[in-house]
This record gives C-alpha cells, structure tokens and sequence, in this order.
C-alpha cells in the first residue's frame, strides 16, 4: 500500500491546483455597469473693461473708467466740430450663437448740462457721430444722426460662438452739425451713452 501513497498525493497536489484556476476563470469574467456623469454649460456671454487700441485715438483724451472725453470739440477760430476718433477694445467671449446690440441713448452728441434752453438760428446744437464694431466673423455700422434725440440701436448676428476682441470704433466728422456741415456748435457740455448688449437672438 505504502507506493501507492505518493500517487495519491501528486492526485490532490493536482486538485488543489485546479481549485484556484478555476476560481480566477470566475473573477476574470467582464462585469459592466452603466454610470452617468452629466453636466450642464450655460449660455453665457461676458465683456470685460474697455481697453484704447494703441494708434487709434485722434482728439480724445483716453478713456476714464468707461468714459472718452473728447480733447477738442469745437475749432477755436470757427467753432465748428473737430474730428475725433477712437478705436476701444473689449476681450469678449460668448458660447453660442448670439446677437451684438449696440444702443446710443441720444442718438448723437447733446447738451448734458442743461446750457441750452433755445435754439439759435445756424448754431449746431447736436453732433453726428459714425460707430464700427467688429466681433468675430461679423461687423456692423451705426450713424448717430442726431436728427431727433432719442434712443436708437443697430443689431449684428452672430452665427457661432466667439471668443476674443470685440472692436469698437467711434467717428466725429470734421464740422459734423444736426443743421448743416460746419455750423458754429452752441456753447455747452455735449455727450451720449453707448451701450454694447452681447444676447441671445
């Protein structure tokens, strides 16, 4: 019986073996679970502070917070208009197709400060003024034609999402007049508000 036993032996050495490789066919299967992860992006536009573009300023002093002031607004010999110009900057970035809205609220340069009561015959008392911007792929013009005061607004599509500098250029013509070209302008502090509008068409 005794030559017997190391068979016996080599016969559970090899069971016990087989044990475990079993065991790993087992844990080796593939196991699959679904696990969401969602999330959500807003639509979202944002402009930053305006910035002067370097070389684009003609007869303004710079730029104050958000306020230009015009060096010159009148010829000391003639008192009509003097040209200006001024190109500012925006880094800018919107996520989807959207629309740019720029809005004057006077529709031109007009008294602000309350100086004229009447209108004098040949007297400018409110300037036109020309704006550009450009954002992307697209642009748009405005004229300020200081006809009647009042808010007036241009609209530019925008077809895709953008992001970098949105470009705003601001025009006085030489003897710009709401009367006729080169008309003495009235004394007083003239002004208007643009308001730049980054939204969903």
């Amino acid at each position: 019986m005794s030559p017997l036993r190391p068979f016996v032996g080599v016969a559970l050495i090899g069971s016990t073996l087989l044990l475990p490789v079993t065991a790993e066919a087992q844990l080796a299967a593939t196991v699959d679970r679904a696990f969401p992860v969602n999330g959500n992006a807003p639509q979202v536009c944002s402009i930053q502070p305006a910035k002067l573009q370097a070389g684009e300023l003609v007869n303004f002093r710079g730029l104050d917070g958000d306020t230009l002031q015009i060096e010159e607004l009148t010829d000391q010999r003639t008192l009509a208009a003097r040209p200006a110009s001024v190109t500012v900057s925006f880094d800018a970035v919107c996520n989807f197709p959207h629309r740019v809205r720029i809005e004057s609220q006077n529709n031109g340069l007009w008294p602000t400060d309350g100086s004229m009561s009447t209108q004098a015959q040949g007297f400018a008392y409110a300037l036109p003024y020309r704006t550009r911007i450009d954002w992307g792929s697209a642009s748009g013009n405005f004229l300020a034609d200081a006809k009647v005061r009042r808010l007036v607004e241009e609209r530019v599509n925008v077809n895709a999402a953008t992001a970098g500098v949105l470009s705003l250029r601001i025009e006085i013509d030489a003897g710009a007049s709401n009367v006729q070209t080169n008309a003495p302008v009235l004394a007083g502090v003239y002004g208007d508000t643009l308001r730049i509008f980054m939204e969903p068409r």
